[in-house]
């Protein structure tokens, strides 16, 4: 079998390799790392591609590895990119290769990501020679946080090669596995992320004239903002809003002098966006000037809507249509969930696609101590990207 024989190669390959790849995935799944701090995984990642013969760049946003395959022809640059972190999440599977990190583990399936680019890596490297171009792989830090794709453009990995469009993935466990999905346009979210400090006046909580209560202003700020996606968003623009942490006071009969709130905020519209974040400074701006509560906001943007290109999304679920077939290939709707490979996508034409990873049996959702993916939507993963691959670098 040569590499003159691709179809046959990947399938060869990917045989061969399958049983190692799920092993992969277990070690690193008992060994979770949160943003930032993915050194172990990193460098197992760093000692696979040099096993394999691809010249490897670790480092790269702090904690990020590259590693880059020379077809034997020139031609343009394929980014493909997998992320690697894990949530500070308890486990609670009982699997037999459960975190054994307290009080963290791989419940997003950044660990398959991981597995499956590394399979992909493989296979590539054995069909370089009939490569037109190259493939640069990023094993990207910090996804959980939205920060971790930023941090490897500023140190330059989208400068030399200079990549001419981009893939990316992402295990779905609500598709069956040994599907892949994927979404017209914006299938991803932007992502807003506020802080709001609202500053009173403590006192006796019988007395509440002599005090300017920040838990009132701060109960009445969380009713009001949802009115901004109920009255001021387009109903045919999607809009979430969502706060996720309050907190202030430590006993029941004093007022404190500050409550804060944190939260965020998921659009797919630009005009979605902007009109959130415009009313709620006017919302508080009215909460000050009505019950006397100044506050401060921190208001950061942080990623993007992830937006497929069209020509390069149509070209990639064509190959993949015609590799397993029209049933395996589902067309979805876009989540209100962020992914940082919009970074990427901002950058170069990209495509980002669903791997199916719902078990059997099974009604699993990402982000969940319980969650048990598929581990078959590996093997999937890597076929898709291998023939993804050497369809673009033909």
């Amino acid at each position: 079998m040569t590499a003159n024989d691709p179809e046959s190669v990947v399938r060869e390959e990917l045989e061969r390799i399958a049983p190692a790849l799920v092993a992969l995935r277990r070690e690193l799944h008992r060994a979770p790392e949160l943003a930032f701090e993915e050194h172990r995984t990193a460098a197992r990642v760093a000692a696979e591609l040099s096993r394999i013969g691809i010249p490897v760049r670790a480092g790269v946003g702090r904690t990020g590895v590259v590693g880059l395959i020379e077809g034997g022809r020139p031609g343009p640059t394929l980014l493909l990119r997998a992320d690697m972190d894990a949530l500070p999440i308890e486990e609670q599977t009982g699997l037999p290769f459960a975190s054994e990190v307290a009080g963290k583990m791989h419940a997003c399936g950044h660990d398959l990501h991981t597995a499956t680019l590394l399979g992909a890596a493989e296979v590539l490297k054995r069909l370089a020679p009939g490569l037109a171009g190259r493939v640069l792989l990023v094993f990207q830090p910090a996804e959980e946080i939205l920060e971790g794709a930023e941090a490897m453009i500023a140190d330059g990995v989208l400068e030399d090669p200079k990549p001419d469009f981009a893939l990316g993935f992402h295990n779905w466990p609500y598709q069956p596995v040994g599907t892949i999905g994927w979404v017209e346009g914006a299938c991803q979210a932007a992502s807003d992320a506020f802080d709001i400090v609202f500053r009173g006046r403590s006192g006796h909580a019988a007395h509440p004239h002599q005090a300017i209560d920040p838990v009132a202003g701060a109960a009445l700020f969380i009713g009001q903002l949802q009115t901004l996606v109920s009255r001021e968003v387009n109903p045919l623009s999607p809009a979430v809003v969502t706060v996720g942490h309050i907190q202030g006071g430590t006993v029941r009969n004093i007022i404190p002098d500050t409550v804060t709130l944190k939260g965020t905020v998921s659009t797919l519209e630009a005009s979605a966006r902007d009109a959130v974040e415009a009313g709620m400074r006017r919302l508080l701006a009215g909460i000050e000037t009505g019950l006397r509560l100044p506050s401060d906001l921190a208001y950061a943007r942080k990623v993007p809507p992830l937006v497929n290109d069209p020509l390069l999304l149509s070209r990639v679920v064509g190959t993949i249509r015609a590799a397993f077939g029209e049933a395996s290939v589902v067309k979805g709707s876009p989540s209100m969930g962020a992914e940082d490979f919009a970074c990427f996508a901002a950058a170069v034409p990209a495509a980002h696609l669903r791997i199916g990873a719902g078990a059997p049996g099974r009604n699993d959702s990402l982000h969940n101590s319980a969650y048990q993916p598929d581990e078959g939507a590996i093997a999937v993963g890597v076929e898709a990207l291998a023939r993804a691959a050497l369809d673009l670098l033909r």
